[in-house]
């Protein structure tokens, strides 16, 4: 059995690893910190898991992570991750980072959208990007995992078969809605219920932190160097998920069935990436729970338009299912292990 540390486990996605790893059949938590709640019931905070867990949040301490655990996920807020790979780096353990903290190459793009200083820049370029669907290979070598942003995997999943083929041509726009439990557990006057509640609000219009994490992963996979994206988040009264619809120009020379053919062979073998039936388009409900991705597709102006909608959950494809998917490749186990479940509905 592979003994699993959460550092920063009281947040919801260290809530949805406890939930996911409750039912590992190869992974068990050892170890779950928690700096606020350090010395309290994990089941005081999260009831729901109260039959799994009779454990305390405990303080961070590099020795105990280091002497308790074989695979580390950190769950910590952006810019505190950081502070503490470099010393667990040092060791053989197996680390997946749910931050941006090792998402970029270029410690000034981090320092540009996340205001502050990258304090080991030297490891960037260790970090392997997670998303299993493009990277799987480099990932199962790799020692430390930059878990991809929400917004990034479900952009991603729905545009690279276009993208690695260059049918894309000039801008894609996109605009995606999102529960509001991507916006953490601390509350502030955007995520209050009468403000949020009955409306819907876009955010971050002028640049949302997770726009240059898309533009380099579809330049990287189209060989451009730069990858023109225009990127709009919304805020929605619900509490998960994430839809986002992609309005792409598309290069001449593909059919509407050419198309399908090509997601379809792009993802036929893919565990949790499903490509819905023609005239079908996703909905939120149908992944909640769960690590899958539902992809639709609609061909518009007489076929050189192409709108591409994909759903994810936000806390699970979007962070900690996708979080696990990474760690049981870099530890040698089947993809799908702990995460085959269905979405809940209603």
């Amino acid at each position: 059995m592979i003994s699993a540390g959460i550092i920063g486990a009281s947040g919801y996605t260290g809530a949805e690893l406890l939930r996911i790893l409750a039912q590992h059949p190869e992974m068990e938590v050892t170890l779950a910190t928690a700096r606020e709640y350090s010395g309290e019931r994990i089941s005081a905070l999260y009831p729901s898991l109260g039959e799994f867990y009779d454990d305390e949040f405990r303080t961070y301490e590099e020795n105990e992570v280091k002497t308790e655990c074989d695979a580390v996920f950190i769950g910590l807020p952006h810019g505190e991750s950081m502070k503490i790979v470099p010393g667990l780096m040092a060791t053989d353990k197996k680390i997946v980072d749910l931050s941006a903290d090792f998402r970029f190459d270029e410690p000034a793009v981090y320092e540009k959208w996340y205001g502050t200083p990258h304090s080991c820049p030297e490891l960037l370029r260790e970090a392997v990007y997670g998303l299993p669907e493009s990277n799987r290979k480099k990932i199962a070598g790799a020692q430390l995992v930059a878990n991809p942003g929400c917004y990034p995997t479900a952009v991603a999943l729905g545009l690279l078969p276009l993208v690695k083929v260059s049918l894309v041509a000039g801008t894609v726009f996109i605009d995606a809605k999102s529960g509001v439990s991507g916006a953490g557990r601390k509350l502030t006057l955007q995520t209050h219920f009468p403000q949020l509640a009955d409306g819907v609000v876009p955010y971050a219009v002028s640049g949302h932190r997770h726009q240059p994490e898309m533009e380099l992963l579809l330049a990287g996979a189209s060989g451009h160097s730069i990858f023109p994206v225009v990127f709009v988040p919304h805020l929605v009264p619900m509490n998960r998920g994430i839809l986002c619809t992609m309005y792409v120009t598309l290069n001449d020379g593909m059919g509407d069935s050419e198309i399908w053919d090509l997601y379809n062979d792009a993802y036929s073998a893919e565990a949790f990436v499903h490509m819905l039936k023609a005239g079908e388009c996703p909905q939120t409900k149908a992944v909640q729970g769960s690590n899958n991705c539902h992809i639709g597709l609609a061909a518009v102006l007489d076929g050189k338009g192409l709108i591409v909608m994909s759903a994810i959950d936000n806390l699970v494809k979007g962070a900690s299912g996708q979080a696990v998917q990474n760690m049981n490749l870099l530890c040698g186990l089947p993809e799908d292990t702990g995460l085959l479940v269905p979405g809940l509905f209603p």
